[in-house]
């Protein structure tokens, strides 16, 4: 029997899977996401929600409300986060949600809604939820809910773009939580990016602008290669790291540690402790060109 009703709709999908399965071939990485699958199952139930289907590495739910939906984007990026097995193996989740007018039929979920709620999952950075400002602006109480808006889209089947925003997940709820923990992670003092780069060196703090590379000779570090876009990537502080953005046509390399080199294209990546970043090939492939970075404070 089929019923429009309105309703609240999430997806959640893994990111940094392909590479697991390179690493760990299907067996061991098909373990690891299904494990990651059951406990976004389990926060979905938890927080009143109910899971309609799996499509590979993504989970598609549904909630009756805004703030049950939200919360639990919420705990699903905590969780992920704070599993230091799946930060390992630099598992992440992006997250896409919107509550509207939904089909309901033969337990799946059909219509613009659902539609809308994919739009938002494409959207969707590692370990970032976005949403629709309708979705929020439908809160009773939308004071624990903190975001950040990031334009309009245009979505499938809509005349008119789709004002959407990026739920702050990594801040507690509570306001004076929030606030203490904004300032320890966002002007934590001490915190800086050491770079080396042909005999360069250069710090980062905190603080800093984001620090453009590429072959652009208005960028923070000129890099001028054939295989650099002009505005390659950018490293800037935000939400506790220092974090490495690929926006180039070949991609961006970055070896953490004693880890296996991970390429971004048009994606982001924490840096952590030490390593190198080599823009448009592979480390191996020259030497002279690495940038080699160290996190401290």
């Amino acid at each position: 029997m089929s019923s429009l009703q309105p309703i609240t709709i999430l997806f959640a999908d893994i990111a940094g899977s392909t590479k697991l399965f390179e690493k760990l071939g299907d067996l061991g990485a098909r373990a690891i996401t299904s494990s990651v699958l059951g406990v976004l199952t389990e926060i979905t139930q938890r927080h009143g929600g109910r899971v309609i289907k799996t499509i590979g590495d993504e989970l598609m739910c549904t909630f009756p409300g805004q703030m049950s939906g939200l919360m639990s984007a919420i705990d699903m990026q905590r969780r992920v986060q704070g599993d230091l097995v799946w930060q390992r193996d630099f598992l992440a989740v992006r997250i896409g949600l919107h509550h509207g007018d939904a089909l309901l039929e033969d337990g799946d979920v059909y219509g613009d809604a659902v539609n809308t709620a994919a739009r938002m999952t494409q959207m969707a950075k590692r370990e970032q939820i976005v949403t629709t400002l309708t979705t929020v602006r439908g809160l009773t109480n939308s004071s624990i809910i903190r975001t950040r808006h990031l334009g309009d889209v245009r979505v499938a089947g809509k005349l008119n773009p789709v004002e959407i925003v990026d739920v702050i997940w990594q801040e507690d709820t509570s306001n004076v939580t929030m606030v203490a923990r904004a300032i320890r992670l966002e002007d934590a003092p001490g915190a800086k990016l050491s770079l080396r780069y042909r005999g360069q060196l250069i710090e980062i703090s905190n603080m800093a602008p984001p620090f453009g590379l590429g072959r652009d000779p208005n960028s923070s570090l000129v890099i001028d290669n054939e295989w650099v876009s002009r505005n390659h990537a950018t490293i800037e502080y935000r939400r506790g790291f220092f974090v490495v953005t690929d926006r180039s046509t070949n991609g961006t390399y970055v070896k953490l540690g004693d880890d296996d080199e991970l390429r971004l294209h048009r994606d982001e990546l924490q840096l952590r402790k030490s390593g190198m970043i080599s823009l448009g090939q592979a480390v191996e492939k020259d030497p002279t060109d690495i940038l080699y970075f160290q996190c401290s404070g």
